[in-house]
This record gives C-alpha cells, sequence and structure tokens, in this order.
C-alpha cells in the first residue's frame, strides 16, 4: 500500500501544515459526482482509529480504511493554471474521469 506525492505536491502540503498547525495531509473519498466519486482533501488534526498513516518526502499523510483502496498506489501533483491550484491525482485504479476532473470512477 502507497500513497506518494509529487516534490511540489510535498512543499505545498508543507506550506499548508505549517500555516494551519496540523499534523498530516488527510485524503479520502466520498460518493458523489457524475462519475461516482470525488476526492477528498484536507489538513489532518488529529488521528483517528480507522486511519492508515503514510509517509512520503517529509510529509504524513493519513487514508481512512474504507478510502485506501480506491487511492492506493497514488500519485498526488500540485498544478497551477491561471488563477486555479489544485492537487491532481494520477490514480491507478481509476478507469475513467468525469470531463471536469472532479470525479472517477472505479471498474
Amino acid at each position: 500500500m502507497s500513497i506518494q506525492l509529487t516534490e511540489i505536491a510535498a512543499q505545498r502540503v508543507k506550506s499548508f501544515l505549517e500555516k494551519e498547525n496540523g499534523l498530516a495531509l488527510r485524503l479520502g473519498v466520498r460518493k458523489t459526482g457524475c462519475s461516482g466519486w470525488a476526492y477528498e482533501v484536507s489538513i489532518a488534526a488529529e488521528l483517528k482509529n480507522e486511519d492508515e498513516i503514510f509517509e512520503d518526502k517529509g510529509v504524513k499523510i493519513i487514508v481512512d480504511r474504507e478510502s485506501l483502496p480506491f487511492l492506493n498506489g497514488s500519485k498526488i501533483d500540485f498544478t497551477a493554471s491561471g488563477l486555479n491550484r489544485t492537487f491532481k491525482f494520477d490514480n491507478p485504479n481509476a478507469t475513467d474521469e468525469c470531463g471536469c476532473g472532479e470525479s472517477f470512477t472505479i471498474s
């Protein structure tokens, strides 16, 4: 089981963690969107019993056990285009994505 960050994403997360006094990056999925699942990204202030902890490039990454099968093996980048700034997931489990990139399908 693994989750990886690009250097740019790791630096951005470290900046967020320092600013928000956060413990780790929290990743998850929720059922929604035109393709079925959407990514959730937030700063974790605490650990929960159902959390799995990873570390990459000096950043702690927390994923709840229910979301882990959907995210396992993902590589996360941070992109900026014009005024838009977002984390981009390269998810080997996703079989399709919606046109807006906000949700994905797993067959």
